[in-house]
């Protein structure tokens, strides 16, 4: 497998590096560190008492290749220690954040791009929430956005669409434990579709059709519920289903917060109507609420260095 990580010396780019740490990796991954210093008009710095009055901005420069430097060697060696079976490169490089992490992680031939939620300050730095969400948009594979060292329990957003699917593939091929427990979430959304005050004559009617499209609706969730949790099964993992109403976000959120989930997966599109789950605004109101590690799958396929992982673990069981 073929790993990017990127950081900045930020608490939550460190939480990246750690979760990181945890993993069962396979051997022979391949992990590439890189730490982007934003360079000339890149370089945003806030007015505090010791940058007040500094005519020269390469001083601040400076300050941030030594930050970011020290981040990648730390990041190496934990790295190193914990996977000594793997290959671990790191690349102090310059420009706008995500547009570089980007542009590696198409020339690295990433199998998977790992991300801090946030950066922090007095010098801004790379890992903000805005550039998390811009790699999650544009990376040519799934996009791992960590939180925390914990990834379990974890859990599966499943609405049967293509990028669900996908999502479950990746799934399937994560480096997980054999045996891991998987909860596969499915929403119904039951807001009424229409204002019956607006026909009230028709109020019975309209009731009657709403009850009977969001029972079907909620069959059919369960139906897809049913195919993933087999499909996972089948992989080695122990999973089960759980169907929720109410809005997708706000279920996904709130669940992954009762269940103490240490790991959400998602795709980035979904169906619409009652049927709709994971629209790019769902995904991107998970990203930015959800108490867990969310891993957002946005792309057709699995990248072939999961498929091959996942391929090598089965036969091994």
């Amino acid at each position: 497998m073929r790993i990017l990580l990127a950081t900045d010396g930020s608490r939550p780019a460190d939480q990246a590096r750690d979760l990181m740490l945890v993993l069962p990796w396979p051997r022979g991954t391949h992990f590439r560190i890189v730490s982007v210093v934003p360079s000339g008009a890149d370089v945003s710095v806030p007015w505090t008492p010791e940058t007040a009055g500094i005519p020269d901005i390469d001083r601040i420069g400076d300050a941030l290749v030594r930050t970011h430097a020290v981040a990648l060697d730390a990041a190496q060696r934990d790295l190193a220690t914990a996977h000594p079976d793997s290959i671990v490169e790191r690349f102090l490089l310059r420009g706008r954040a995500a547009s570089v992490i980007v542009d590696e992680a198409r020339d690295f031939r990433a199998d998977l791009v790992v991300v801090g939620h946030r950066g922090h300050g007095p010098i801004e730095t790379m890992l903000l929430g805005s550039v998390s969400a811009e790699v999650v948009d544009h990376a040519p594979c799934p996009v791992l956005v960590a939180r925390g060292p914990e990834y379990r329990p974890v859990v599966l957003a499943d609405d049967g669409s293509p990028s669900a699917q996908t999502a479950a593939a990746v799934l399937e091929a994560f480096p997980l434990p054999a045996r891991t427990p998987i909860t596969v979430l499915s929403v119904t959304e039951t807001g009424f579709p229409f204002a019956v005050s607006a026909a009230p004559g028709l109020y019975d009617q309209a009731i009657d059709s709403y009850v009977r499209s969001l029972d079907e609706a909620r069959e059919q969730t369960r139906e897809l519920a049913a195919t993933a949790v087999t499909r996972l099964n089948e992989a080695g993992y122990v999973a089960t289903p759980v169907v929720r109403n109410g809005d997708a976000a706000h279920a996904i959120v709130e669940y992954a917060k009762r269940c103490r989930a240490g790991l959400l997966v998602l795709g980035t599109r979904g169906h619409t109507g009652l049927k709709r789950l994971l629209l790019g605004s769902v995904a991107r109101n998970v990203l930015l609420h959800a108490p867990c590690s969310v891993l957002i799958v946005r792309e057709t396929a699995v990248s072939e260095g999961l498929r091959r992982e996942h391929e090598v673990a089965v036969a091994a069981d």
